[in-house]
Formats: structure tokens, sequence, C-alpha cells
């Protein structure tokens, strides 16, 4: 690929170059890490060497360093294995999570409000970008319903490990009593399609609704008709985006939301398992749900289809995701899936 580059031809269609430098890019990041890493287990049997070959103090100082640069190369090799379970064809397109309240009233909105923020935070911990393209306050508190973009390399690889029914167990704020509630929401995650995937809408299958926009807003936002909310009339999905000023902007991202929901749909009735990507959330309420967080009797935030927990629940709800993330990935992997891959803390 290096030297198609070279060819004098290369950059007579500017798009294609820019594609062909992506995707090299891409390859560079997957590849060159293992290599570097390599590269460093070749340097630790040249310390081994060296410590099999000295003796008395020298000896002990070597050793020491060896041990010192060995556990040092055990969160990056961590690191690289979770890279290797990032095959799937759109993991390093960028995500579009969705938060849904359900059973529970006020207490569920509060919870997804909850919720948008530990994912607005672990955004900020993965470096990704968040845009945030519609929120609908609750009723008394909370929020009813969020939809945010997460930009960012490998975003959808990593956020799909998030989708299913979050409950939440804690003493109610909102309660003159003081009573144990417990609350549920549901989060979905699909993959922004880019360009290369070809999904036609025809404008007779959609209804596009404009509307004012709702919630905080900025000059312009809240004055102008500028919302708009699209249908698709054969599958009933529909799509809301109001987080910028100007109409056209908004129509087309809902456009770009509203194709990524149809060929998720797609690809799940191609396959007959429509319960990989909606099913396995199920009804937002008892039974359903992936993840367990207690704040009352006790503090635990559990993970039900890998077993992982952790007492640390401020640092979660702080948006700590990565050992939840990383076990689902690993569970997910064949040479894992059998395996026990508990985690205490």
């Amino acid at each position: 690929m290096e030297a198609e580059m070279g060819a004098p031809t290369f950059w007579d269609n500017n798009d294609r170059a820019q594609k062909h430098i992506a995707k090299l890019n891409g390859l560079k990041k997957s590849v060159l890490p293992v290599v570097a890493f390599r590269k460093k287990v070749d340097d630790l049997d040249v310390m081994v060497e060296l410590v099999e070959a000295a003796s008395g103090a020298e000896q002990e100082t070597y050793a020491r360093e060896l041990n010192e640069t060995a556990s040092a190369m055990v969160k990056e090799l961590d690191a690289l294995e979770i890279a290797s379970f990032l095959t799937g064809q759109f993991d390093k397109n960028n995500a579009i999570l969705s938060i849904q309240a359900g059973a529970g009233g006020t207490e569920s909105c509060d919870w997804a409000d909850m919720l948008f923020r530990m994912y607005s935070r672990w955004a900020e911990r993965c470096g990704y970008a968040l845009e945030v393209q519609d929120v609908q306050v609750g009723d008394q508190a909370g929020i009813t319903k969020a939809t945010v973009l997460l930009k960012g390399e490998n975003a959808y690889g990593f956020a799909k490990a998030e989708r299913g029914v979050h409950r939440l167990v804690r003493i109610s704020p909102f309660d003159a009593n003081k009573r144990r509630h417990t609350s549920f929401c549901a989060v979905d995650v699909i993959a922004e399609i880019n360009e290369d995937i070809a999904i036609e809408v025809p404008e007779n299958e959609i209804r596009v609704d404009v509307y004012r926009s709702s919630g905080k807003g900025g000059q312009g936002v809240n004055t102008t008709d500028s919302a708009v909310r699209i249908t698709h009339l054969p599958t009933g999905i529909v799509v809301v985006c109001q987080n910028e000023r100007s109409q056209l902007k908004n129509r087309a991202s809902a456009m770009s939301v509203l194709k990524a929901r149809l060929y998720e749909k797609r690809q799940d009735e191609q396959r007959a398992e429509m319960d990989k990507f909606y099913g396995e959330k199920g009804e937002i309420g008892w039974g359903s749900q992936i993840r367990s967080y207690v704040l009352q009797p006790y503090q635990m935030v559990k993970d039900l289809r890998t077993g992982v927990s952790t007492s640390d629940t401020q640092g979660v709800l702080d948006g700590d995701l990565d050992r939840f993330v990383n076990a689902w990935l690993r569970a997910g992997c064949p040479r894992h899936r059998n395996k026990d891959i508990q985690m205490e803390d």
C-alpha cells in the first residue's frame, strides 16, 4: 500500500487517495504496536542472558531490572489482546448510543440522567468526542431519552458491550419515606454507517416533522423550528436530532442515524438473529438486565453476563467501565469463551 502511494497517478482521484491513506493508517495502528512489543520481548531475552551470565550483586541488579520491565509490559500486552478482539466489520466506526428510561417513572428518568453522565465521563476517559444529538427531559427530573454520537477509533467496538438493560437499586431521593427503589434503563448502541454502505431511503417512506428545539439552548437554537424528527413508515423507526441551529444539519444527522438503524435491522433479518442487537435488551424491566448497580443496602456493580463485579460504585458511575467492556470482549472470543473470567475489583 505504501508503494502504491508513490505511483504518479495516486493523487489523480483525491477521494480514493484519502481513503487509501486512512486504511493504511488503520493497518499501521494494528500492526506496528505488535511489532514494537515483539522487539521488547526480544530485549527481555537478552536481559535473561545477562542475568544468567552475571553473579553476585550484579546479577541481583539485572534480575530486578528484568522483573520491573516485564511487569510494565503486562498492561501493554493486555491492551494488545483487547485490540485483537475488535475485528468486526464496523468496530472501528463511531458509535451512536441511545439511553431510554424504562420501568420506574421519575426514578428511571433520574437513572437515565446518571447513565448519560456515566457514558459522558467514559467517553472522556477513552478520548472520544461526544456529540449530543437529542435529549428529552423528564417531567419531574432527569431525562426520558438521550442519543449521543461517540467519535473516535474503535468507538463502536468498545461501546457495543454496553447494549442492554441496566438496573439500579438505591434509596430513592424522591421518596419521603426513604424506601429502596429499583429502576431500569435500556442502552442501545449501533455503528455510524459511512458512505461506503449503500442504504437507500425513498422519500415516500419517511415522514419529516420539524419543531422548536427543547431543553437548554443558545441563541437561535430554541427560537426557530430547527429540530427534526424522521419517522420511517415501513418499520416505525423514529429518529430525532435537535443539537444544531440549522434545520438542514439536523436533518442530515437524523438521516445518518436512520440509515445506521436500518442497516442494523437489515443485518439482523439476514442473519435471522434479531436478538443479537435488539432482542438482547428485551423488556426494560425485571429479568432482562445485563448489569446491576446496587447502592443500597450494600455497594456493588455486577455484570450478569460475565460475572465481573466491583464495590467501587462511584468509580463506575464516574465512567470507569473498562473492566466490564474488556471482560465482555474476552467472553466473546473463542479462546476465552469457556474460561473463568471473573474478576473482583
